[in-house]
C-alpha cells in the first residue's frame, strides 16, 4: 500500500544539505503499513511558498525508535538505488493535483490538512500512478547525489583528508557546500579514543557475533561502526556506535542495513541480525 507524507521544508532542505538520509521518521504508526517495496510520495513546501514533490522512497526496511524519540516513533528506510529526491526548484505547484487524489486534504492550504499524525495518508493504487505519471517529468535533486560512500566512510575513519577531497573533487556540481564544509572539517576530526573506550566496553568482542579476537589472538581487531555513518553527518559519540568485526562491518556497510533502535538489530534485506552484547546505550 503506498503512502503520502508531507515533509516539513526545513526538515527536508536540511535533509538535502547534509547528506540525502532516504529515511523518514514520524508519530503514526500508519508509517508502518506500507509493504517493502511499496512508494512513499513525499512532499513538501518551498521557501516561497509553493507545494512541490520532493520525493519517492521505495521503502527497504521499517525500524522502531526509542520510545520518546523526538521525530517520532517509526521509521522507513528507502532503496538508496531505487528511490529519487526529485528538483524542486522551477517545479509547478502540485496543490491541486495532491487535492485531485483519493485523499481528503480539505482546507485553504495543503499544510493544515497534513498536520500531526495527519501528515502521512494511505494512496490507493490509482493515486501512485498518477503521481508517478507526474513525477516522470521531473528532473532528479543534484544534491541528493549518492557519494562513494564506503570509500568515502573509510577516508573519514582514518583521518584521510586528502582522500576525502579528492573522492568530493571527482564528483559533478551540484554537491551542497554547507555538505562539502562538513566533509572537509567536521567528519574527519574524528575522536579516536572512542573506538579504544568502545573494546574496553565489549572486552574486546563483535557485539553481534561475540568473536574476541583479543582472547584468541591477543589483538584488538573488532573496528567501531558509526550507526549514522559519519558521512551523513552521524556524531562522533559513544552513543553513535558499535563494535563489530571486520565482516561484519563490510556486510552492514554493503547491504546499508539500518539499526531498529527497540529491538536493537540491524535489518538486512532477508533477516535481521541483533547486537548479542549490550555494553552501552544507543541514540539515533
Amino acid at each position: 500500500m503506498p503512502l503520502l507524507y508531507f515533509w516539513r521544508g526545513d526538515n527536508y532542505r536540511r535533509d538535502l544539505d547534509f547528506g540525502a538520509g532516504y529515511h523518514l521518521n514520524q508519530g503514526n504508526p500508519l508509517l508502518h503499513s506500507i509493504g517493502v517495496g511499496d512508494s512513499l510520495w513525499a512532499f513538501t513546501r518551498t521557501s516561497s511558498g509553493r507545494y512541490v514533490l520532493a520525493a519517492e522512497l521505495i521503502v527497504m526496511a521499517k525500524t522502531l525508535n526509542p520510545s520518546g524519540y523526538r521525530y517520532g516513533r517509526y521509521r522507513l528506510w528507502g532503496d538508496l538505488k531505487r528511490s529519487r529526491y526529485f528538483a524542486v526548484k522551477g517545479q509547478p505547484d502540485v496543490t491541486l493535483l495532491i487535492k485531485g487524489l483519493s485523499i481528503r486534504a480539505n482546507g485553504d492550504t495543503l499544510g493544515r490538512a497534513f498536520q500531526g499524525h495527519a501528515a502521512v495518508r494511505r494512496l490507493s493504487q490509482e493515486d501512485h500512478l498518477v503521481l508517478a505519471a507526474y513525477a516522470a517529468r521531473i528532473p532528479l535533486e543534484p544534491r541528493a547525489r549518492l557519494l562513494p560512500e564506503e570509500e568515502l566512510e573509510a577516508c573519514i575513519l582514518t583521518g584521510d583528508d586528502a582522500g576525502v577531497r579528492r573522492l568530493v573533487a571527482h564528483e559533478p556540481s551540484g554537491l551542497a557546500e554547507s555538505r562539502k564544509a562538513y566533509l572537509f572539517s567536521s567528519a574527519v576530526k574524528r575522536d579516536r579514543t572512542n573506538v579504544d573506550a568502545l573494546r574496553d566496553l565489549c572486552g574486546g568482542r563483535c557485539q553481534i557475533c561475540s568473536w574476541s579476537p583479543r582472547d584468541r589472538y591477543a589483538r584488538e581487531l573488532c573496528e567501531g561502526h558509526h550507526v549514522r555513518w559519519l558521512s551523513r553527518g552521524g556524531e562522533d559519540s559513544l552513543s553513535n556506535m558499535v563494535l563489530i568485526c571486520p565482516n561484519h562491518h563490510r556486510a552492514i556497510h554493503s547491504a546499508d542495513a539500518p539499526l531498529d533502535f527497540s529491538h536493537s538489530d540491524f535489518v538486512f534485506p532477508s533477516h535481521r541480525e541483533p547486537l548479542r552484547l549490550a555494553s552501552h546505550e544507543l541514540t539515533p
